[in-house]
């Protein structure tokens, strides 16, 4: 699958070391087929981290994927470089008159806030409820997942009771939903967070199907029955070394983390993380976009303002 990427993004270099196929925007234009287009809302502080995890991701259709890295205006962002944003991201203003097949909204380290209390929520609220109008089907994780649910559908999150860190085990409540095609039994995804939804909120939204659910670490898989919204409480993302980075961050802030479960061999912080969730991680993006997005969205992409009033795919 050719993922399209700008001309000089680092992120390339690393992608075609490991065999996902890239081209660059001067080749693109040259193919005469229309790109699946991804807005790509990423909240995370340390951007080119989640830009590399999201792209291998993305690479795994045979379709022509083009992403636009989008950052919040309201917030300013003390782990990436201003020239790397200048360069490769746009702002909600650049892109509110367009539309996208597509958009992910990834998560964020604040989730000990009241939504309201993000510096960044007026602007978040403007490109979720944006993306009704703009965007066929978003893909909200995590942090995101929880800020979607609580936007469009007033779900409130939970603090726990110490944060949730590690590799959990999951299952199908619904095999047959196209977003869980090929998925096995068992199946495995990170989880890094402080807070929760719970599955009896979830059960008085009727707009709402939970797909699938850990013993463990709770809702996973949300999806709107229209298939259009899509909440992900997980970091199905994340690469191998990202708890593993988040736990030694923790430990140097002198927070005493919990050492992530399931994560690191006999628990020993030392030992390399076997990573566990990496078919799964591909599969689901790779499902969201070859059955939740291609099928249903329109070549004339300008159309699509008016086609998701009416919506043609239902997923019950």
């Amino acid at each position: 699958m050719p993922i399209k990427v700008p001309n000089d993004l680092p992120a390339a270099k690393i992608l075609a070391r490991e065999n996902v196929i890239v081209i660059t925007e001067q080749r693109a234009t040259r193919q005469d087929i229309r790109p699946i287009r991804i807005a790509a809302l990423n909240l995370m502080p340390n951007k080119s981290d989640t830009e590399l995890q999201l792209l291998r991701l993305l690479g795994g259709t045979p379709l022509q994927v083009e992403v636009d890295f989008l950052h919040v205006a309201s917030h300013i962002s003390k782990n990436t470089p201003l020239s790397h944003l200048e360069m490769f991201y746009k702002t909600f203003e650049c892109v509110r008159g367009q539309c996208y097949d597509g958009m992910i909204i990834t998560g964020a380290p604040v989730e000990m806030l009241p939504f309201e209390e993000v510096d960044y929520w007026p602007e978040l609220s403007s490109i979720m409820e944006w993306s009704k109008y703009n965007v066929y089907s978003t893909f909200h994780i995590c942090w995101g997942a929880q800020a979607g649910l609580y936007y469009h559908y007033g779900m409130e999150k939970y603090l726990l009771d110490q944060k949730l860190s590690g590799v959990f085990a999951h299952c199908s409540i619904m095999p047959t939903h196209p977003l869980l095609w090929g998925f096995d039994d068992v199946y495995y995804a990170p989880h890094s967070r402080y807070t929760t939804i719970r599955a009896e909120d979830l059960r008085t939204r009727s707009q709402l199907r939970l797909i699938s659910h850990s013993k463990d670490a709770g809702a996973y898989i949300i999806v709107s029955v229209d298939g259009r919204k899509i909440f992900v409480t997980g970091h199905s993302e994340y690469d191998r070394l990202t708890l593993a980075n988040e736990y030694a961050r923790d430990a140097g802030m002198n927070i005493a983390p919990r050492i992530p479960l399931n994560y690191f061999p006999n628990d020993d912080s030392k030992e390399r993380p076997v990573m566990r969730w990496s078919a799964h991680a591909n599969l689901l993006f790779r499902n969201w976009i070859n059955f939740m997005i291609y099928p249903n969205t329109p070549y004339d992409l300008a159309s699509l303002c008016k086609m998701v009033m009416r919506p043609r795919m239902t997923v019950m």
